[in-house]
């Protein structure tokens, strides 16, 4: 018969079961809250306020898998062809709003609006689809991408 050595931290546990218990209860309060808000259709409450648009330009995005970008005016003109390393986030707003279009049976490269708005926040308006970004929410470098398009 082998006898074998107790190891010293063999019979703690590795997580304390009051850290699991309470895991447990922030997951079901997530999602009680969640069937709440659903059920009773309550309205989204964490929305910018809504504010006159002063400008806005409509563009034709083409984005691919590598950050690339390319941008056009809706008569075809070329606006801006980026590289990855300055077109990755202009590509991936693109994609988000391609899977939307797709979902939709939309074409992917339908125009989209760029909006500048009153307090001087940009956001996209897909007008096919009914989706919208708020760019603020971005990041000041992101919203710049878009800020030089409406420059241009």
């Amino acid at each position: 018969m082998e006898l074998r050595a107790k190891q010293p931290h063999e019979d703690r546990e590795l997580i304390p079961r009051i850290l699991l218990r309470a895991m447990g209860l922030l997951v079901f309060s997530a999602l009680a809250i969640a069937t709440y808000a659903s059920v009773t259709d309550r309205p989204l409450a964490a929305m910018p306020p809504d504010v006159a648009i002063v400008e806005e330009r409509t563009f034709i995005i083409y984005g691919d898998m590598s950050g690339a970008a390319r941008v056009f005016t809706t008569e075809g003109s070329l606006v801006a062809e980026l590289t990855p390393e300055n077109g990755g986030f202009i590509s991936g707003v693109w994609r988000a709003m391609a899977r939307v279009r797709t979902n939709a049976g939309v074409d992917v490269h339908a125009p989209v609006r760029i909006v500048r708005f009153e307090d001087g926040r940009l956001g996209l308006r897909d007008d096919f689809t009914g989706w919208r970004a708020e760019l603020i929410g971005f990041g000041r470098d992101n919203t710049a991408a878009f800020e030089r398009l409406m420059d241009q």
